[in-house]
């Protein structure tokens, strides 16, 4: 199965034009698709994905979760259209495309094999850097969780099994998300404050952890510059102001308390270097974190190496050993 995956590639500084950002993409299909929605970037509502959803699942569109400078947010919903007896565990899909770029369309494809599989998920929409600097994205992530936890029982969700999924800059909301339960500061003023927004369980593809250390590992983007993602997330060069680019480092607020997380990385990455997710592991496990991470050899920046049955169901492994009750059905 192909997966649709923002990342940086395509959000080069705007001299190269649209027809190089078009070669800059791996793979076809899906990925041309992920860039489409990359060049619209700015607007509020990005093109519908033609992606068919299967006769099983059914896709509820344009849900509002709740509200981030002045603006309704909201998100689609995947769930079985014949659900099981039992409340689901739940995954929250969070898109990539370097906090610029983006939308909710690029979570309906990855996760229609989870709904077909007894998940309730959720593809959620967040500001984007243009909009709105950091910490307007985690607020709009945690937001969306809380929403969820209110409307469970509605739902026919398990609020307490709640797993988190993103791809490159959603990679590193996924992760913060994980790391930073109970940081009251990154709460926002979204809605649904009586709500938890804690995860049970994370996988991050890709995301970056520490921002300050990317350039050090080495990569074709120069990441301490005015215009890249990470300085333009945060408002100012990351380097000159290391005490904000820390604020929004998922490996800040390591803890032991965090959820077991899952990360993949490939190790021919050229934008986000592949040490960010070993620097990650390793605070993780020097916390006591049950992790787990798997190198995805050969692959670059998202792309088909991701979309490979065994990384799949490394995936699918993960949430159901984490997210679903002993003895609970697996449609």
């Amino acid at each position: 199965m192909n997966i649709a995956l923002q990342n940086w590639a395509g959000l080069r500084p705007a001299r190269q034009s649209r027809s190089s950002l078009w070669k800059s993409t791996t793979g076809r299909g899906p990925f041309l698709l992920a860039l489409a929605l990359a060049l619209a970037a700015g607007a509020q509502e990005a093109p519908r994905s033609e992606f068919k959803v299967p006769d099983n699942v059914e896709l509820l569109r344009d849900v509002q979760f709740g509200t981030g400078g002045g603006r309704a947010l909201k998100l689609h919903i995947l769930r079985p259209k014949s659900p099981p007896k039992e409340p689901m565990p739940g995954i929250v899909y969070v898109y990539g495309g370097a906090w610029r770029a983006g939308s909710r369309e690029a979570g309906i494809r990855p996760l229609v094999r989870f709904a077909q599989r007894g998940y309730f998920c959720a593809s959620i929409e967040y500001r984007l850097s243009q909009e709105a600097i950091f910490p307007a994205q985690i607020e709009d992530c945690k937001c969306a969780l809380r929403f969820l936890r209110a409307k469970a029982k509605d739902y026919h969700l398990n609020p307490d099994r709640i797993g988190v999924w993103g791809p490159s800059a959603g990679g590193h909301l996924a992760a913060l998300l994980g790391t930073s339960g109970g940081v009251p500061e990154f709460e926002g003023r979204g809605g649904w404050p009586d709500q938890s927004s804690r995860v049970q369980a994370v996988v991050d593809w890709f995301g970056p952890s520490d921002f300050l250390q990317m350039n050090k590992a080495g990569s074709t983007m120069n990441h301490d510059a005015t215009n890249s993602p990470e300085s333009q997330l945060i408002g100012v060069p990351i380097q000159e102001n290391k005490a904000k680019a820390a604020w929004a480092n998922p490996i800040t607020y390591v803890s032991r308390d965090d959820p077991p997380f899952l990360i993949m990385h490939g190790d021919q990455d050229p934008l986000v270097p592949f040490n960010q997710s070993e620097l990650l592991d390793a605070a993780l496990k020097t916390a006591g974190v049950t992790v787990t991470f798997h190198p995805v050899k050969g692959a670059g920046h998202g792309g088909p190496g991701f979309a490979k049955p065994e990384v799949m169901k490394q995936v699918e492994e993960f949430f159901d050993t984490h997210l679903r009750a002993a003895g609970q059905s697996r449609k």
